[in-house]
């Protein structure tokens, strides 16, 4: 989403209208507040029954009122009976989305009590507006008190505001208001200022609370925040009923209730205009160089953009003189009227006619945007081109695109199989992808079709199969990799079962590969590495294997190859490791990008593969964290001296190894900036002793981190300090190989956007959270609003912002960013 930007006394105030954000009401119920009132008042008879006192069981009911007026099915928390405080924590998304809000909209609280038996007791209730004064969307905590023994009144002059009236008001109250403010950042943080006022707010609190012996119950509620402002602009007709029409001079406001709505006679205009038998005139038409213009600017429209009625006017208008434009395809059959079977009929001649478009916007058209079999089966024409080497590069997309597809059996999934057919390191992906899908219920059919499509097809080559190999054997060689995913997580239960430290885990691991399971060491027959399917491996080796010291106990785990070769891998249970694949597919292709570009930026792209919803395999790269190195060598120039020393040499360091440092710094800064990569630290900083560093652990993506002030990009000041500091030649070069590796990427963010929109159905957790807003926050930080040259001076404006807050120019700033990286 692009905000809007308004000039204000110098400064630049950004703000998004409400009418522009298609995504649903979200809010947290987080506790009630207060003497709540005794429930347990026994009746006479009872006395002495040996009836225990119950205990309150409260739940929160809310509603959305629109002018007065309920709106969407109420929703509830669930119930808590813990308290008191009565801690409920819990989001509550509603069904509206706040593009349909209006001035008048309101949020109605109702607390009830269920330990009373079948009749539910009502504790009270209060409401909020959604919009303060000045029409800005409300955000942060707000205490609302209750209403006791009164139901939330969502009425225009609600008979339960939330707000305590002014003189009713406390030094608690107008404290918590200045909290709220600085928790959004609207009050400039100076830290030992801050530990001595919030010192002070705790003793005024306990204060507050010995002498208060009133009974009012409060309700907080945590209303999510934007990146920038939202401001209030109502979309489409307001059906409020006017008030009556006085004589006075007063301007009076006649509500149209047909606003918003199809004008009958501008559709029957337009779909003249757009009239298949104009089709002989359409032929020969030219745009004039205005039109060129507009046209020229539609196409270079990110696909996430919708197109206006105007704009798609245009693009039919030149249909014809447009076809030998292959980038214009995508953008012409967005602006098709499908359910005109005649329109249908003739885009589709067309499209067969058209100039042939590139791989990027065939991946587009298999987006959920395009339900046309026609089209998506256009799309897999155009894929059927691509090489091996590339399509890999795109499988787990085309993969979860299966999910928009209209029949279980589509052109889609058969392109993938016969594909597959001659290459075995893409049949095994393709296995181990859709195998992980089986587990969703909503599309475990059509997933189990394509596998069965798969079993069968490889079955069936018999001994024509690649590699002179027996079909049969070569899909029994892909069933094994499953047998032995299965013997490693019974491994892992019995290990994590041994009591004590982690050498006495390690002890029973190697006991249980030399005993119980010594089939493990040598296999009957060599299977095929999950990770590397071309790599056969023969069996583990107990005395390299081991287990990381952490929480899950992941196993690393030593292969022996039928080359003699050895190849490590680390296996997790119990966590789901699909957010990381995507991320190292991503990292992996943009190091394809760059060097297509000839820029090595020396990148890591470590091989992942989830082999369940929470079981998995890694590559393991000989590394350390820089946590490690920094305890251990203090700097991590010194460690770097360890293993490449030169006394000419920059640093005592050799050129080369420095370079390459720089490079992979480089490099994974502007991945991470632009994935939105969060929850940074010195442990999943890792450092290879060539120079390389790279990155590991995604569990935060798309601008999501569990830290509050994350920095504009992932840059320590370790990292930093091994290039000289802020002032070196290193460190400019440094940023020259960051803005250069920025613009490379953005001249592909077509196809990185329409990798992220086919992954907007699959369930890894930061994209199936909210799609829409991943997908437009990716389109954020590609900036696509500048050229080149603005690209390079904002990306070193971001490095230098980054910068400034690792070295002691502003206390307050260093702080900040100095918690962060703890």
């Amino acid at each position: 989403m692009t905000p809007l930007k308004k000039v204000m006394t110098g400064n630049e105030f950004r703000f998004f209208l409400s009418c522009d954000i298609n995504l649903p009401v979200t809010f947290r119920i987080e506790k009630l507040e207060g003497n709540f009132p005794s429930t347990n008042s026994p009746n006479p008879a009872e006395i002495g029954s040996g009836v225990e006192d119950k205990k309150p069981e409260l739940y929160v009911e809310c509603a959305l009122y629109i002018d007065g007026a309920p709106f969407g099915l109420p929703m509830r928390t669930r119930l808590e009976s813990s308290g008191p405080p009565f801690c409920w924590g819990e989001l509550i998304t509603l069904s509206t989305k706040y593009r349909d809000l209006t001035t008048n909209s309101q949020l109605a609280l109702t607390v009830w009590d269920v330990s009373c038996g079948k009749d539910e007791g009502l504790v009270g209730g209060a409401t909020i507006h959604l919009f303060n004064v000045k029409k800005q969307l409300k955000t942060g905590k707000h205490k609302l008190r209750l209403w006791q023994g009164k139901e939330a009144d969502g009425s225009i002059h609600s008979t339960t505001p939330g707000k305590v009236p002014k003189d009713e008001r406390g030094e608690l109250e107008r404290l918590e208001k200045l909290v709220n403010k600085y928790e959004r950042g609207l009050i400039q943080r100076v830290d030992w200022l801050d530990r001595l006022a919030f010192k002070s707010m705790e003793k005024i609190k306990d204060l507050e609370s010995s002498k208060n012996g009133s009974s009012h119950l409060y309700v907080l509620v945590d209303f999510c925040s934007f990146e920038h402002r939202v401001v209030l602009q109502e979309s489409g007709p307001n059906l409020l009923i006017p008030a009556s029409i006085t004589s006075t001079n007063e301007l009076v406001t006649v509500w149209d209730p047909e606003v918003g709505k199809i004008n009958p006679s501008e559709h029957k205009q337009l779909k003249l205009a757009r009239s298949l038998n104009r089709g002989i005139i359409d032929r020969d038409l030219k745009p004039s160089s205005a039109e060129r213009k507009s046209i020229q600017r539609i196409l270079k429209y990110p696909p996430t953009r919708t197109l206006s009625g105007d704009e798609r006017q245009l693009l039919w208008k030149f249909r014809f003189s447009l076809m030998s434009e292959k980038r214009a395809l995508t953008k012409f059959l967005r602006c098709v009227e499908w359910s005109d079977v005649q329109e249908a009929k003739q885009a589709i001649e067309l499209m067969g006619r058209w100039e042939m478009i590139d791989v990027c916007d065939a991946l587009e058209l298999l987006s959920p945007v395009f339900e046309s079999e026609e089209v998506r089966a256009h799309a897999v024409r155009v894929l059927e081109r691509a090489d091996d080497e590339e399509l890999q590069c795109y499988l787990l997309q085309l993969v979860q695109a299966m999910r928009f597809e209209r029949s279980d059996k589509s052109r889609l999934s058969q392109f993938l199989v016969q594909r597959s057919l001659s290459n075995i390191e893409f049949a095994s992906f393709l296995r181990w992808y859709v195998a992980v899908e089986l587990h969703d219920p909503a599309y475990a059919k059509r997933f189990y079709s394509t596998y069965e499509m798969l079993e069968e097809n490889m079955i069936k080559m018999g001994m024509g199969a690649f590699d002179g190999g027996d079909g049969y054997k070569l899909w029994q060689s892909l069933v094994r990799q499953t047998e032995l995913t299965a013997q490693l997580c019974s491994i892992m239960r019995d290990v994590r079962n041994v009591r004590g430290g982690t050498q006495k885990k390690i002890e029973k691991l190697r006991h249980l590969l030399s005993g119980l399971l010594s089939e493990l060491t040598y296999f009957e027959e060599p299977i095929r590495s999950p990770l590397a399917p071309t790599v056969l491996i023969t069996g583990i080796i107990p005395s390299d294997s081991s287990i990381f010291k952490s929480q899950l106990h992941p196993l690393r785990l030593a292969f022996r190859t039928s080359s003699g070769g050895c190849l490590k891998i680390i296996f997790k249970k119990g966590d789901d490791l699909r957010q990381d694949q995507l991320v190292v597919q991503m990292v992996s292709l943009m190091d394809r990008l760059l060097k297509l570009e000839n820029l090595d930026l020396h990148l890591t792209p470590y091989r992942v593969l989830a082999t369940g919803h929470d079981e998995g395999m890694l590559e393991f790269i000989p590394s350390k964290s820089l946590a490690q190195i920094l305890s251990e060598h203090r700097s991590i120039t010194s460690y770097l001296q360890k293993f490449h020393p030169d006394e000419e040499g920059p640093f005592g360091i050799t050129a080369t190894c420095l370079e390459t440092f720089i490079k992979s710094c480089a490099g994974y800064s502007v991945i991470t900036y632009i994935l939105g990569i969060g929850d940074r630290h010195l442990d999943n900083l890792l450092l290879r002793d060539d120079g390389r560093l790279f990155h590991v652990d995604f569990g935060f993506i798309l601008g999501r981190d569990p830290k509050p002030f994350p920095p504009p990009m992932k840059l320590c000041k370790e990292m930093v300090e091994a290039m000289g500091g802020a002032e070196s030649q290193y460190y400019t070069r440094f940023k020259s190989y960051c803005c250069e590796a920025y613009n490379i990427l953005r001249k592909s963010s077509n196809l990185i956007l329409n990798l992220f929109h086919l992954m907007a159905g699959s369930n890894i957790p930061d994209i199936a959270s909210d799609p829409e807003k991943g997908i437009l926050k990716l389109q954020e930080k590609l900036r696509l609003d500048l050229d080149d040259e603005e690209c390079i001076h904002f990306f070193q404006d971001l490095i230098n912002e980054s910068v400034s807050a690792l070295f002691p120019q502003m206390v307050e700033t260093i702080h900040r960013w100095a918690q962060y990286w703890r």
